[in-house]
């Protein structure tokens, strides 16, 4: 009895091996599916088409974010039972990104896992698009889409009382270069590094007047994951920012130093973007082993961490909060604009408030009340404000966009090394 129990197993697993339909058929996802939800870029609405055959899963997605609309074909589709997977090629910055999808259906529903290499990674659900009616195919290929309730939103912008100014807008003009003040000086150089093990870039900025006969507090200003060592020239112009505002006496004469935060051979941004993302998280090291160490060793630079200050945009702003929490025997000053998912949760930020209350001279977080990845930055917020550590929290009218970061940078320049 039991051999034929044996021989019934062994019979049974060959049949799922060669003759899967016959076991499990694959799930009927033909047709629309919409979706909403949040990513890196901000809020995206999705409608899926699909056509299966067999195993094979073909169709395009529509994506719509900031009223722009992109599509694409699908790629790479497989349906195995109630399992799919899909890749969806995004063009992001003159760079083609493998978006990879992952999803098991139900009757009316897919619930998907969606990976930007290394970098994100989104948990959503697509309904399945219904009409009252059927309609002639003919009739069909020339009709809109059909038009169905909105979809709640997998993150909301939602708003609560302390997202909000902090301080009044900049006003009109503060990146306009001034021919009637002086100016300072921007220059690339290459460094070491022991931690990639090459030869990398920076910017660094000295301000008017700089001498080797009197010592700066110096900025370091990291950039987003799209971006390189120089973004923030490109972005903000920091120098301009500077120059004006110490002109005006509402800066202190400052070096700003740009390095590269991907902390890799090849450190372009190009390719699959989000695939470097640990590069990155490695950038802690050339940070604080090569970066900084080359500044002191150039320039007539403080070497306390009163004197030193690190922030940055989106991804950059990530791991301004990561490492500058990190180490605050390195860094008294620490500013996160527009924080990105790289952003370590609240708790592991700031495991010790109490230190952080101590050793901050300022902690500054903003972000604009249209970006998607508010919730980031609240969500610090709200730790801090509970744990009671002192920080500023200002929330504007913009996007995921330059004139956030630079207007932030206008602000945050104004309240260190004071």
């Amino acid at each position: 009895m039991k051999a034929t129990l044996r021989i019934f197993k062994l019979l049974l697993a060959t049949l799922c091996g060669f003759l899967p339909g016959i076991v499990a058929d694959a799930a009927d996802v033909s047709g629309q599916w919409r979706a909403e939800f949040d990513t890196q870029i901000g809020v995206q609405k999705y409608l899926f088409t699909f056509q299966t055959e067999g195993d094979k899963l073909t169709g395009k997605a529509t994506a719509e974010v900031d009223g722009r609309q992109r599509e694409a074909e699908l790629k790479e589709g497989k349906i195995s039972g109630d399992q799919l997977s899909f890749i969806e090629l995004l063009n992001f910055q003159g760079n083609e990104i493998r978006i990879r999808y992952t999803g098991k259906a139900g009757t009316n529903e897919i619930a998907f896992t969606r990976a930007v290499g290394e970098f994100a990674k989104e948990e959503f659900k697509a309904k399945r698009v219904v009409t009252n009616a059927p309609a002639p195919a003919a009739a069909n290929n020339d009709a809109k889409a059909p038009q169905e309730p909105r979809l709640p939103r997998a993150r909301d912008i939602v708003l609560g009382p302390d997202d909000k100014l902090a301080f009044d807008e900049p006003p009109i003009g503060i990146d306009t270069r001034r021919d009637n003040i002086p100016h300072g000086k921007l220059e690339m150089i290459e460094y070491d590094s022991k931690t990639v093990g090459t030869q990398r870039k920076m910017q660094v900025y000295t301000p008017p007047g700089y001498s080797r006969d009197k010592q700066y507090p110096v900025l370091y200003l990291l950039h987003g994951i799209g971006g390189d060592e120089t973004e923030w020239e490109r972005f903000a112009t920091p120098d301009v920012l500077l120059d004006n505002l110490i002109a005006d006496g509402k800066a202190a004469p400052m070096i700003i130093v740009m390095p590269n935060g991907r902390a890799q051979k090849n450190d372009r941004a190009e390719g699959n973007i989000f695939a470097a993302a640990p590069a990155f998280t490695t950038f802690e090291r050339d940070l604080l082993d090569d970066v900084i160490p080359t500044i002191q060793s150039r320039y007539s630079a403080y070497t306390n961490r009163e004197n030193r200050a690190l922030a940055g945009l989106s991804m950059g702003g990530g791991q301004s909060l990561n490492f500058g929490l990190a180490h605050l025997d390195t860094f008294g000053w620490i500013g996160g604009f527009s924080s990105a998912p790289n952003t370590k949760s609240p708790a592991e930020l700031l495991p010790d408030p109490a230190a952080a209350k101590e050793k901050l001279k300022l902690l500054w977080l903003s972000c604009g009340n249209k970006d998607g990845l508010i919730g980031i930055s609240q969500g610090v917020h709200a730790y801090l404000k509970e744990k009671g550590v002192p920080h500023i929290w200002h929330v504007d009218g913009n996007s995921h966009d330059a004139t956030h970061w630079k207007n932030s940078l206008w602000l945050f320049a104004q309240r260190i090394f004071k």
